[in-house]
């Protein structure tokens, strides 16, 4: 007879069999006439056999307490045997999960992954004080992501891009996760210098990057070794790659024989202990390489926080040579306080008509937030503890402030550049408040002002005002 699972719980199993097993013992403690008598015992038990698939055989006239006792035996052990079938089949079940992070389907090993997470930020732009920039509204970001694991040992991302004319590849790389203290990423992705550059665009506290920025590499194709130890306290990247130009993304091909090598390490010395200084850390990233020709793909357009390019080379020059950076830079976060900073130099050897130089450019910022309503700032972004609408939350609420200054070397003007059209140094601050709806759901305005100095030989650029507001929806 093939047994079929007890339609009840596993509990009431365990209290029948409890149940019948407390009156065999009853009768054999006593004889009392209220007691039930065997053959109603019996009668009991072959139901619950029924129940449990179980065939107890006929019924044996004058069966005792023995032989009710060992049919007992026999349907409990099967109920544990039905009870690890049920567990095991649920283990190996697959897993849907949705939630603030997205959508996630998970083998029931754990092993196999996929999640189905998105960013999409749109802005309201509007300029003042004679700007040639007009008032827009744009569709930022459009970035729907695919990533997760293929066993324990591969792991993936792919981020395609929407927004803007046309679609791109934002993010598409495998991690070989050999331990936490060593992963081999290979395919596209961010070059590891620029401390704002590597925070998801997500987690911006400002609507757009700082100045720093714009001399750190943006995302680049090459291998790179990473990891953690000491539970997070150090952690590391180095790879080699294409090699990008500064500020932006590396083209889809090598666009010279030339490779760079790029690398950071950054310590979090105190992270997670009570201290007051738990939330501090600070790290130097670089890079080394060398680019041999003219155009986007080798020399870049340095744009202000409102996007609004103040500095670029004239066409005839050329990237000749090594191009180096490196950048020190830190944040520390305690409560809902938050300052993040880094300073970077970009060092590119340059040609035009036969002449050859080394030019270093400069840039800093530092940014500080504070979260009015009590959450945690991070790294990451603050997540509310009473999202609007929630028991009457209103969401959470944070305060931004920042500074920076870009440095052109002088020496660029007037053989490399157009004094008239590109400036020597700009100094941009930027004040703005955040509403953190839901973990979710963003509201961000920010006032930015940029002052231009002039290059040598030329005129002060207009000042730079503007504000920036944005709707960010992210999973």
């Amino acid at each position: 007879m093939t047994a079929s699972p007890l339609p009840s719980t596993v509990p009431t199993r365990k209290l029948l069999s409890l149940s019948l097993a407390v009156a065999l013992c009853g009768m054999a403690a006593s004889a009392q006439a209220q007691q039930p008598t065997v053959e109603q015992l019996q009668q009991r038990l072959e139901r619950l056999e029924r129940l449990a698939g179980v065939s107890g055989g006929a019924a044996v006239e004058g069966a005792g307490l023995v032989d009710l006792d060992q049919r007992l035996r026999v349907l409990e052990r099967r109920l544990e045997l039905q009870e690890e079938e049920r567990v095991t089949a649920a283990k190996a079940a697959p897993k849907i999960a949705v939630d603030q992070k997205g959508a996630a389907f998970r083998s029931g090993d754990g092993n196999y992954e996929l999640k189905l997470r998105g960013l999409l930020q749109g802005d309201a732009r509007a300029f003042f004080g004679g700007n040639s920039q007009n008032d827009t509204f744009l569709l930022r970001t459009a970035r729907p992501t695919l990533e997760g694991s293929l066993g324990r040992l591969l792991a993936y991302r792919f981020t395609p891009e929407f927004a803007g004319d046309s679609a791109g590849i934002v993010d598409a790389y495998a991690d070989l996760r050999f331990d936490p203290a060593y992963t081999v990423r290979v395919g596209r992705f961010t070059s590891p210098v620029g401390l704002e550059r590597l925070q998801s665009s997500s987690a911006l506290v400002d609507v757009e990057r700082a100045l720093a920025s714009e001399l750190a590499p943006n995302r680049d194709l090459g291998v790179q070794l990473q990891g953690e130890v000491a539970k997070g306290k150090f952690s590391y990247a180095l790879g080699v790659f294409n090699g990008a130009v500064d500020g932006r993304d590396a083209a889809t091909s090598n666009p010279d024989d030339d490779l760079e090598v790029a690398g950071r390490v950054f310590f979090e010395p105190l992270k997670e202990t009570d201290s007051a200084w738990a939330g501090l850390g600070f790290g130097l990233g670089a890079s080394a390489g060398g680019k041999h020709g003219a155009g986007s793909s080798f020399l870049p357009r340095y744009r202000t926080p409102g996007q609004a390019t103040f500095f670029s080379y004239r066409g005839a020059v050329l990237a000749d040579g090594s191009h180096r950076r490196w950048s020190p830079q830190g944040w520390f976060y305690r409560n809902g306080f938050g300052l993040q900073g880094e300073y970077i130099v970009s060092r590119q050897e340059v040609a035009r008509d036969g002449r050859r130089t080394a030019l270093e450019h400069r840039a800093w910022q530092a940014t500080a937030s504070y979260v009015l309503t009590g959450e945690d700032a991070g790294y990451r972004g603050p997540t509310p503890s009473r999202p609007f609408g929630s028991n009457g939350g209103l969401g959470a609420f944070e305060l931004t402030a920042r500074y920076g200054v870009l440095d052109i070397d002088d020496a660029a003007f007037p053989f490399y550049a157009d004094p008239s059209v590109s400036a020597s140094r700009v100094q941009a601050w930027t004040l703005g408040a955040n509403w953190y709806l839901t973990a979710n759901l963003k509201l961000a305005t920010n006032y930015l002002h940029s002052r231009f100095d002039a290059a040598p030989g030329g005129i002060a650029l207009p000042a730079e005002k503007a504000v920036f507001s944005r709707l960010q929806v992210s999973f």
